[in-house]
């Protein structure tokens, strides 16, 4: 029989640990932003016609749809999800966000430009709190052995 001092290192694997947590974080967020990028797209219904304001817009040619994206960020272990700036002449890439919560552009082209106000059509706030819910479920028993 050998006596000797035991570290806490023989009982506890602390690398380990920390790769299943790692991983277990990377596979639940991941199954977020996928669940939030899933209900904001479908979301938003084709139309001709404006929305109401507080809803979600509607889409002529599905490019808001088309352009929402989700992405794991390793660095800061969390999700990105949400739309690319759409680019169009008098908007500069501020339509998404315009949509989401509401304010001020331009309208118009040429000579005929002038300021017009636009009302929230949320899209992804939504879409977030509902998926938030879910978020319990997703870390029970995420981390296996």
């Amino acid at each position: 029989m050998v006596f000797g001092m035991v570290t806490k290192e023989a009982f506890f694997d602390k690398g380990g640990v920390v790769r299943r947590v790692d991983n277990s974080t990377r596979k639940v967020l991941s199954k977020f932003g996928a669940f939030v990028w899933k209900r904001a797209k479908t979301s938003i219904r084709p139309g001709k016609k404006a929305s109401a304001p507080g809803t979600p817009p509607t889409s002529r040619t599905g490019l808001l749809r088309k352009h929402i994206y989700f992405a794991y960020d390793h660095s800061q272990r969390s999700v990105v999800i949400g739309p690319a700036p759409l680019m169009g002449v008098e908007y500069r890439g501020q339509i998404p966000a315009i949509l989401e919560f509401g304010g001020r552009a331009l309208r118009g082209r040429g000579k005929t430009l002038r300021m017009a106000t636009y009302p929230p059509r949320p899209f992804m706030s939504p879409a977030f709190d509902s998926e938030l819910n879910n978020m319990p479920a997703l870390w029970a028993n995420s981390i296996k052995s």
